[in-house]
Parts: structure tokens; sequence; C-alpha cells
């Protein structure tokens, strides 16, 4: 559960799933989007890769919000925390992000049967009065039954699989029955680890009150 006084949140990013996880986890928040080029942003590491992308969506946001006051003038600086993250998938030893194509997206998913996708995500945070800035990254593995090919048909043809890392969808009604074991937790295999932005979020507090 979020602090008795919860702060004023901005979450930088443009996913439904973060925004669902963040929502139950009892917030408020506002929704901006950083609009960056992630693919001119590489690293060799997944843990240095997403934390870089997660680093660079908090600039960009904090770049806008500097031209356009208003976004946030409503509240206190001392209550404004921005969360910005990024997620991939790594199978086999290779990083994977949003697939491409129908190609990718089937070669992706078709793997999962064989070995597990192991979700790489980064959450960022930072405080936009004391200037704290703040990242930390999680790991989770999934393992799975064997993904028929009916399945991965029909997710390619809903679209969703275009929008994930590694066209992994856990939570997809088609794709859950078939997750044979998982180490980690569902919200950090989705996108946003609650433990860990909520303890980003108070270091971030704390941050202001020992100004």
């Amino acid at each position: 559960m979020p602090p008795a006084a919860s702060p004023k949140i901005i979450l930088g990013s443009s996913s439904q799933t973060r925004r669902t996880i963040l929502k139950s986890m009892g917030y408020d928040f506002i929704v901006m989007t950083a609009d960056i080029d992630e693919s001119a942003i590489r690293r060799e590491k997944p843990e240095e890769l997403v934390m870089a992308l997660a680093e660079a969506k908090a600039e960009a946001i904090i770049a806008k919000l500097g031209k356009n006051e208003h976004d946030y003038s409503e509240t206190s600086p001392d209550q404004i925390i921005l969360i910005t993250a990024d997620q991939i998938v790594v199978h086999e030893g290779t990083i994977r992000e949003k697939p491409r194509n129908e190609e990718e997206a089937r070669k992706f998913i078709q793997g999962y049967s064989r070995s597990p996708a192991i979700t790489v995500g980064a959450v960022f945070v930072t405080n936009l009065s004391s200037g704290f800035k703040k990242g930390g990254v999680d790991r989770a593995e999934v393992y799975f039954h064997p993904i028929p090919e009916h399945v991965i048909d029909a997710l390619i043809l809903e679209g969703t699989v275009f929008y994930a890392a590694g066209g992994l969808l856990v939570e997809h009604p088609l794709v859950s029955p078939l997750v044979e074991a998982m180490v980690g937790s569902l919200d950090s295999v989705m996108g946003l680890p609650k433990d860990l932005t909520l303890s980003l979020i108070d270091e971030a507090l704390q941050s202001t009150k020992s100004l």
C-alpha cells in the first residue's frame, strides 16, 4: 500500500499494463510519454540496456515538463514523483525487444515452448523537487508448456504481441493456462515490479525530507 500522504505521480509510460499495475497499488497519477527513439540506445548487457532506456525516458519527460509547467503545477513540487520503466526479454542468451513483424513474433513465441523467457525490467524514479534519481532492475523467469500453433496464430492476428517485449503476454487468457512455472512476481513479468517501485518511491520521498 502507498504511504498515507501519497505523492503526485507521473507515469512516464504508454503501457496500459503499467497503468493497471500502478493503479492497483493505490496511486492516482497522470500519464506522459517520452517519445524517444529507443533503437538509438544500445547496450550489450540486458540490465544496462533497460536502465539506459528508463533513464532516457525520464530525461525526455523532464525536458517536456520544463516547457509545459502547467502539466504538473496543480501539485506542489515536493510531492511529484516521475516513474519511467523499460523491459526486455532474454531468451537463450539473446535480447528480445518488441517483435518487428509477424515472422519475428512467431519465432519469439515458438521459442518459449523450448526454454524459459527471462524478463529484465528497470524502474527509474525521479523526485522533481529534490533532484533525487535512482533506478533498479528486476528479473523473472517464465516456463511454458508447449504453445500450440493455433494460439500463436490467434495472438499474431490480434496484434497485441507487437507491443510487448519479446511478444511475451503471460496475462493473456490464451497464454496464462500455458504457463508451467514462474520464478519472480507476475507484476515484474508484466513490466512494473511493485516491490521495487514502492521502494524507489519511498527513497525519493525521503530525499525531500532530508533537504
